[in-house]
């Protein structure tokens, strides 16, 4: 890969957002890492091909002031690759009948609204590195399994699934690519903790929606869930295996990536959509209603 090529990288002061930042900037890539303002910033290790861009992802004011940034580093040339990366995911947990609005919105804001404004913002600069210019979208695997009492998040990464083929077929005559990579469980900053996060999730519920839901949920959210969480991909190889997407010609419109989702690759394309919804919901202990 060319020592002249430049990407932005949301969320890119820890976790696979640094991951991504400083494997591409150890390979010449000229990184502009988006990162909170006041973020501890030591992950990305002072790398010299790295340029750490304050960037609140919620913020339209942020984000703009961010892109002029980058462009004025740019001088005038086009940005090579953007990878949405920034997500957020213990907001707005619970069954659907009992989450919290307000932390849903903050949700949303983060992993929907956030790659939508970053888009918008450097879309010119994507435009300008035309045709061999990418854009690489982080939805998630749970939009394969749609855990329960994780709504807000599953459907703020479906909410990212249609922003990446609208701009697949928008972005065409320009021959940009762009995909969205659905990742399975990952050992990260986010998951840490998950015994204590799972557990929250009713905690934070109202007594009237706990009696009703945690009987028949919680081994799915307490147990099962964090069996899978600690169980997740290490994330040295995800970003491995995110950024070998550079080096192919053509992208496919989205990519599982990690070896629990990998496999269920093949049984989306060959079963029924109920029958692989029942498999999945008796793997997590989800229990059936008996007519």
């Amino acid at each position: 890969m060319s020592e002249h090529k430049s990407a932005v990288i949301t969320g890119a002061a820890m976790g696979m957002g640094a991951m991504k930042a400083n494997k591409l900037a150890n390979r010449g890539w000229k990184v502009f890492a988006g990162v909170l303002p006041g973020a501890n910033t030591s992950e990305l290790n002072n790398n010299p091909n790295i340029v750490k861009v304050e960037q609140d992802v919620t913020s339209d004011e942020s984000v703009s002031f961010s892109a002029a940034t980058v462009a004025e580093h740019l001088n005038g040339k086009g940005l090579d690759l953007l990878i949405n990366n920034a997500g957020i995911a213990n907001l707005g947990t619970g069954p659907i009948e009992g989450i919290h609005m307000d932390e849903m919105r903050i949700l949303f804001e983060v992993n929907t609204f956030g790659p939508m404004r970053v888009t918008q913002a450097f879309l010119p600069m994507i435009r300008k590195a035309a045709p061999t210019s990418r854009i690489i979208n982080f939805a998630s695997g749970a939009v394969r399994a749609n855990p329960a009492c994780s709504g807000s998040y599953n459907m703020s990464k479906w909410a990212v699934e249609g922003l990446t083929c609208t701009l697949r077929n928008e972005l065409a005559p320009f021959g940009i690519e762009v995909t969205s990579i659905e990742p399975g469980a990952v050992k990260t900053h986010m998951t840490a903790n998950a015994e204590e996060t799972t557990k929250n999730i009713w905690n934070n519920m109202s007594d009237e929606v706990r009696a009703v839901y945690e009987p028949h949920l919680r081994e799915t959210t307490t147990t099962k869930m964090v069996e899978a969480i600690n169980a997740g991909n290490d994330p040295d190889y995800l970003t491995d295996q995110v950024l070998a997407l550079l080096d192919k010609p053509k992208w496919k419109p989205r990519y599982l990536v990690g070896k629990d989702v990998k496999a269920m690759k093949p049984m989306l394309a060959l079963l029924p959509e109920r029958t692989f919804e029942k498999m999945i919901q008796k793997a997590v202990g989800i229990p059936q209603h008996k007519s």
